[in-house]
């Protein structure tokens, strides 16, 4: 399990004293306003790493989060910010409900039917406006779409990382 968590993507910067424009990839935008400290993770391959920020205040426009951290008081110092990560700590996640899972927790997980044949392992998933679908590559290479509801995922093993679905007729073919 990763012990970072993604919340946001920094789109931008914002006004001349400091802030940043953060585009939410968390389901609840408004925990921005919980987090007193975050980590940036830069994923350029010249500047890679991480350093933790404390955010100093949070306003939010539209979809966007505008955050400005402790740290930095000019456009100048935030600008190479953009298109980098903003991370929490597991323990600062937003907590889950019984049957809710990370992504990042089922991505590399074994898929086998219930009868324990394996399918295959989940590459990706997928949000769509009903639900989320699992991108599984399966034992021969090619790649399947899989809904991710109850008539077909029948249980989801974060710990083991193991998923027991039912292949519905016609899923795979």
């Amino acid at each position: 399990m990763e012990d970072l968590l993604r919340i946001g993507v920094v789109t931008t910067t914002h006004g001349l004293r400091g802030e940043v424009k953060v585009f939410p990839t968390t389901d609840d935008p408004r925990r921005f306003g919980d987090c007193d400290e975050v980590f940036l993770v830069k994923k350029h391959p010249l500047q890679q790493g991480k350093r933790l920020l404390h955010v100093e205040r949070v306003k939010y426009f539209k979809n966007i989060v505008i955050i400005k951290f402790k740290e930095f008081n000019d456009i100048n110092e935030v600008e190479q910010f953009r298109k980098c990560d903003i991370m929490v700590t597991r323990e600062h996640a937003v907590p889950l409900e019984e049957g809710e899972y990370f992504f990042c927790d089922v991505i590399g997980a074994s898929v086998s039917e219930e009868d324990g044949t394996p399918v295959g392992t989940v590459k990706d998933v997928l949000e769509t406006g009903a639900n989320n679908v699992f991108v599984i590559e399966m034992e021969d290479g090619q790649e399947v779409l899989f809904p991710s509801i109850p008539d077909c995922i029948k249980k989801i093993d974060v710990e083991n990382k193991q998923i027991v679905a039912h292949i519905m007729p016609g899923l795979l073919d």
